[in-house]
């Protein structure tokens, strides 16, 4: 007589499979994280020759150490924050297609970055925090501030299109404000454009340990709400069916939408995809430099694109 194997059994064989899989492609990643972190330090003006002559050159040794590491390492870091943030967005919308910036973050994000940029030039003595802050200080602040105007349009976060449509409306208002503070300072146009496309050229190493305080923090809340996620992807019914407190945890998952299924694997392909990209934009068109947003743009609609074709040569949905 063949008994049945207890439900716990039963369960951890049906998912084996799927951990087997998550844990190859978290080799993968870290494995080509290795090596786009050692080709990220190789890529630039004098190439492999700093890293070659860094022992003995001092100059060598501070172009490799002291430029290319961190930018390589902040550009990873900022890669994973978004795919992390990615994955939140999906796991709380229920679309595969949501992004982090649905909620206003990324329009926030520009006016904030433009309020500096305004605030800045002028020769006032008293904006001395501003100085400090900068313009990823004041970006942040920007987005920060638009998620909790979104949150409070919405009432809640209860109801996700309620949240969304916030987020949607948000978005646009600060983005028209945006536009106008530009067309009434037009000098700082320039900034502001370079700002947008995207740049890992002044990362230091102050700029990735405040990445990566920000990415721990961020990751350990999602894993903290990871159930949640889950019950959200079938359905809010069954995610409160659950005993999940919702409104509580959709409080948190908003945070790190702010801040920043598999998360950790999300945020490292998202890093690794971000780094590479970043790679690419140093050595297509050496010594100068591609923007890394149109390249990550580009990677990103082809890969849509591909998506697309795949879904409807199979006739399915994405």
């Amino acid at each position: 007589m063949v008994h049945p194997l207890p439900s716990s059994s039963a369960h951890r064989h049906a998912h084996a499979p799927g951990q087997r899989r998550s844990t190859l492609l978290a080799l993968v990643l870290l494995a080509l994280t290795a090596v786009l972190l050692m080709g990220g330090a190789s890529v630039g003006s004098t190439g492999w020759e700093s890293v070659l002559r860094m022992r003995d050159d001092p100059v060598s040794w501070q172009i490799v150490v002291d430029i290319r590491l961190p930018r390589s390492l902040g550009a990873w870091l900022a890669g994973a924050l978004l795919g992390l943030a990615g994955a939140v967005a999906q796991g709380l919308f229920r679309n595969p297609l949501a992004d982090p910036y649905l909620l206003g973050s990324a329009s926030g994000a520009s006016l904030g970055s433009a309020v500096g940029l305004v605030l800045m030039g002028s020769s006032v003595t008293s904006l001395n925090l501003l100085y400090r802050l900068g313009m990823t200080g004041m970006a942040f602040v920007g987005a920060a501030c638009a998620v909790a105007l979104t949150v409070v349009l919405a009432r809640n976060v209860q109801n996700t299109l309620r949240l969304l449509l916030a987020g949607v409306i948000v978005g646009v208002v600060l983005g028209a404000v945006r536009d106008l503070l530009e067309l009434r300072h037009p000098d700082i146009l320039q900034a502001m454009q370079a700002f947008t496309l995207g740049t890992s050229a002044f990362v230091g190493w102050e700029g990735c340990v405040l990445m990566a305080a920000v990415l721990l923090v961020c990751g350990l809340a999602t894993w903290a709400c990871a159930r949640v996620l889950d019950g959200l992807t079938l359905g809010e019914a069954t995610a409160a069916s659950l005993g999940l407190p919702l409104a509580q945890l959709r409080y948190g998952l908003v945070a790190v939408l702010a801040l920043a299924r598999s998360t950790l694997l999300a945020a490292a392909m998202g890093g690794v995809l971000l780094l590479a990209a970043d790679i690419l934009a140093r050595w297509l068109v050496a010594p100068q430099e591609l923007p890394v947003g149109v390249l990550t743009a580009a990677l990103g609609g082809s890969y849509l694109l591909w998506r697309m074709h795949r879904s409807t040569r199979a006739g399915g949905a994405m």
